[in-house]
């Protein structure tokens, strides 16, 4: 008790000068201005303190490019979600790459057809790692209007890992983008460097 209460007069002659507030178990520095150098104070004012893993996954996360893949018709509402009216390149989604090689997302928009399947892993093998997948409307999900024909795979999953699904018959843009921010979600909780470092796949 005698101990709480010296750190608690402590932290108050602090407080009194302006260096430390306490909230909780929370504990705020306020330096003064009249405290600072202007060699201290170009420091204090432009230092940012994050980890590297939050740093890695703040550029990912806002730089995805999707692989162009359109299948049918949901490639369409996937074409109106990068025009102006809302706008993909918020996201930092909006350069959609010819070539798989310059991609990591790859949002399957549409019915997969057992012919195009083996192209479709073929595209998704020479993607960049790390590499999502996003599963754009009902055909990609689950086979859609389409389940039991013989020439239609029952969902995308079958050849491919799919991180979100997107359902709808076609999904609205508004629905693409909730599955492009959840996306985004679950990347800002990956350990992708730690993973590398490991050798874990």
């Amino acid at each position: 008790m005698k101990q709480n209460t010296e750190e608690q007069s402590k932290s108050e002659n602090l407080a009194s000068n302006g260096l430390v507030v306490r909230l909780g178990e929370r504990q705020l520095v306020s330096v003064p201005d009249e405290a600072l150098s202007p060699a201290d104070e170009a420091i204090y004012n432009n230092i940012v303190v994050s980890t590297l893993n939050a740093v890695y996954n703040w550029g990912r996360r806002n730089s995805l490019w999707p692989v162009g893949m359109g299948l049918a018709c949901c490639a369409i509402e996937f074409i109106g979600t990068q025009a102006s009216r809302y706008d993909l390149a918020r996201f930092g989604s909006e350069a959609v790459r010819p070539s798989p090689r310059q991609s990591d997302l790859m949002i399957v928009s549409g019915t997969v057809t057992k012919k195009m399947a083996p192209v479709l892993r073929r595209i998704y093998d020479q993607m960049a790692e790390p590499r999502y997948v996003i599963a754009m409307g009902a055909c990609a999900c689950s086979g859609g209007p389409f389940v039991g024909s013989y020439n239609v795979v029952m969902g995308v999953d079958e050849i491919l890992p799919v991180d979100v699904y997107v359902p709808g018959c076609p999904p609205r843009p508004e629905a693409l983008i909730e599955g492009i921010m959840a996306m985004q979600r679950k990347i800002d909780k990956q350990r992708v460097l730690l993973q590398y470092v490991r050798g874990d796949k």
